[in-house]
């Protein structure tokens, strides 16, 4: 005879079943209190350009009652952004990068490459400057590609990677121009074109270059695209989590490359910017454009680490480095000491990000 219980049969209330006692209250779920500092911590996380908005407004003002008038002056405003043209145009290039959790540091040499290219087409052999010009971008495409594929298709690390190829795009530099710079003389009677950037208009008694509206207007296209299209979604979506973003139809291994050429293309337009911003085409140019562009990113709130950043904050960060020196000399402040501000700046703004992360955990 079987000794299995019949499972038709009725059951008592098991233990959890039973009735609580008169007046004893059922397991609940109490949901953690949030601190004041939690919900800011919440808030500024969701908004990574607060914090380099906030730094920049009390710059502004911090510089304004230390300097005064000088600072205030249009005139010094005007040259605050054209001090940060090239930064903030390759710093565009920098954050498309960093949002998909890697890094370039080729972007200098790729921009030095791209310029004398165009410097030495148009001025040496006699190319018509548009078209000069259109090879130099290609330049800069192609060097961009070069990474990408590297990145991709060997798995390589891109630090490694951009390391490697900023000393190959630096050599190629030297070895194209043969060291020799290309005077602001020789380009204005054979191709004034590329010095198309450097020209001014006078504004309420600012001085605004053509280089100048280009990186705004650089800077608003890619807050578009990254903000309003698919391919900008993909590239947040690569740098949070790559295999999440493969499971889920992107084609990474393409997002990376096509990020890696654009990067290129605009240190390629960075390069014809830099031609007007120092009138001529020299192979020592831009010797720090990759920190400086490094520099903007970090502090404009992109976070190192991919998926977490914005193009405007690049801006803001490449104006608050540029408010900080500009503010710093004109207070009469040793470059040293300008160069010390910034670093501390740049610890500064990789803790808060460390800080915001833990938000996401």
């Amino acid at each position: 005879m079987s000794t299995e219980p019949d499972s038709a049969a009725p059951r008592g209330p098991q233990e959890f079943e039973k009735r609580l006692p008169q007046g004893e209250a059922p397991a609940q779920f109490v949901p953690e209190a949030t601190s004041g500092l939690k919900r800011v911590q919440h808030l500024l996380h969701a908004h990574p350009t607060a914090i380099p908005g906030i730094v920049l407004l009390v710059s502004l003002v911090f510089f304004s009652f230390v300097v005064g008038e000088r600072f205030l002056h249009p005139f010094n405003f005007s040259l605050i952004v054209q001090q940060v043209m090239i930064i903030g145009i390759v710093g565009v290039a920098q954050t498309l990068v960093i949002l998909t959790a890697g890094i370039d540091l080729s972007v200098g040499a790729i921009m030095v490459l791209s310029s004398m290219v165009m410097g030495r087409l148009a001025v040496e052999a006699g190319l018509p400057a548009p078209l000069a010009i259109g090879v130099g971008i290609g330049v800069g495409a192609l060097c961009g590609g070069l990474n990408g594929l590297l990145v991709t298709r060997f798995r390589l690390p891109p630090f490694i990677v951009t390391l490697g190829t900023w000393n190959i795009f630096f050599a190629l530099n030297l070895w194209y121009s043969a060291s020799e710079t290309i005077r602001a003389q020789d380009i204005e009677t054979n191709a004034p074109l590329l010095l198309f950037f450097g020209q001014a208009v006078e504004v309420a008694g600012a001085r605004l270059t053509y280089g100048s509206v280009f990186m705004l207007g650089l800077v608003a296209l890619f807050w578009f695209v990254l903000n309003h299209t698919a391919w900008g979604r993909h590239v947040h979506a690569v740098g949070d989590d790559t295999d999440s973003a493969r499971l889920a139809g992107i084609n990474t291994d393409r997002i990376l490359i096509t990020v890696y050429i654009v990067a290129g293309i605009i240190c390629a337009l960075a390069a014809w910017a830099l031609i007007g911003r120092i009138g001529s085409a020299s192979p020592q140019a831009g010797q720090t454009a990759n920190l400086d562009a490094i520099t903007a990113v970090v502090i404009g709130g992109t976070s190192l680490f991919g998926g977490r950043g914005s193009i405007v904050g690049t801006l803001l960060g490449a104006l608050i480095v540029g408010v900080f020196r500009n503010g710093l000399a004109l207070s009469g402040v040793n470059v040293l000491w300008q160069e010390f501000a910034v670093g501390v700046l740049i610890i500064v703004a990789v803790a808060i990000d460390q800080w915001l992360r833990r938000t996401a955990r």
